[in-house]
């Protein structure tokens, strides 16, 4: 089949809406499933020392250790993101460890909260909370974002151009992006995209296997725990009745299969990590207590959409056109 580029363009802009539509319905019916098929993790901070024996936490290093054959490794030299003139390449920080990149999917955040007149020290695991209605699954314009049935929120790297959008619409901005790499290098460099977004996985593949997430595993004072879903749930309800405690993923963005516990309410520690991370730099997230979901109101809806950058509409039309023309890469030719 031959087409003019001007004339794909416009056909692949309407599929780029489409495909919104469609996933975010599909994205909805898959968070419907009962809670019960689901796993969840718990995040005890009254346990977590942030293993300041060693250089980086454990947790942290299993999960670069199981992942790392899955980092990026991209084509140099890379190419701005259309129309802008940046990009955003981590490939020369790997090593990093102290916050969220494409590299490292979970850090620890070292704090001193203070509460009721005393200093505490808080050691914060973060990364993806897996949430139950994921707005960047509901509105990934590529669809390959996606809420599973056992409690994940997965990225598809083969198919995301790295619009960002998942990014945009997470409370706490966890998924990151790496430029020079992914499909959009084959299906229009120059008109869509700008890489791949990264972020936790839960360990799906282990899970599908009947085992725990990696990170759970080598915890060495059992402040990582995973199971569940309703078993997880009641014991968090349950610990902070017992112990006049804190609970955190129960209720922000409308639920997640995440569940946080501590002895200090989660307000001050948010408040801990807003004057602590004050560089302005990427994948240090806060904890913002009681945030809503978007999706949850017409409002927020409408927002969410607004947010989609021009590159990433485009680059779903670019990947919907694909699959419902059957073209190949060729077909995309100047006229």
């Amino acid at each position: 089949m031959s087409m003019s580029r001007r004339n794909f363009i416009k056909r692949a802009a309407i599929a780029g809406l489409a495909a919104s539509v469609t996933v975010s319905g599909a994205a909805k019916a898959s968070a419907a499933l009962n809670s019960s098929d689901e796993y969840a993790s718990i995040i005890d901070l009254t346990h977590c020392d942030g293993c300041r024996d060693v250089d980086i936490p454990r947790c942290v290093s299993a999960c670069r250790t199981r992942n790392e054959d899955r980092f990026p490794q991209p084509e140099k030299p890379i190419q701005d993101y259309w129309p802008q003139t940046k990009h955003e390449d981590w490939s020369d920080k790997q090593d990093l460890t102290d916050r969220l990149t494409p590299y490292n999917w979970t850090y620890v955040q070292h704090l001193q909260v203070e509460h009721e007149g005393q200093t505490h020290a808080i050691h914060v695991p973060r990364r993806c909370l897996h949430c139950d209605n994921p707005p960047c699954a509901s509105l990934c314009p590529f669809g390959v974002n996606e809420k599973m049935p056992q409690g994940p929120v997965i990225i598809n790297p083969d198919g995301c151009f790295g619009g960002a959008k998942c990014r945009d619409v997470c409370p706490w901005e966890i998924p990151q992006r790496q430029a020079g790499v992914g499909l959009y290098l084959k299906a229009a460099p120059k008109y869509a995209g700008g890489g791949v977004m990264y972020k936790c996985d839960m360990c799906y593949d282990l899970i599908q296997q009947g085992q725990k997430p990696a990170c759970v595993s080598v915890c060495p004072n059992n402040a990582l725990g995973f199971g569940k879903k309703d078993d997880i749930r009641q014991y968090a309800l349950q610990w902070a009745r017992d112990n006049q405690g804190y609970l955190y993923g129960e209720t922000e963005n409308g639920g997640t299969s995440t569940f946080y516990l501590s002895s200090v309410p989660f307000a001050a520690i948010h408040q801990a990590i807003m004057e602590q991370e004050t560089d302005g730099k990427p994948g240090k997230p806060g904890m913002p207590v009681g945030i809503s979901n978007m999706l949850n109101e017409p409002a927020g809806m409408a927002k969410a959409f607004l947010l989609a950058p021009a590159a990433g509409l485009l680059g779903a039309g670019l990947s919907v056109y694909k699959i419902m023309t059957g073209a190949d890469e060729h077909d995309y030719s100047e006229a």
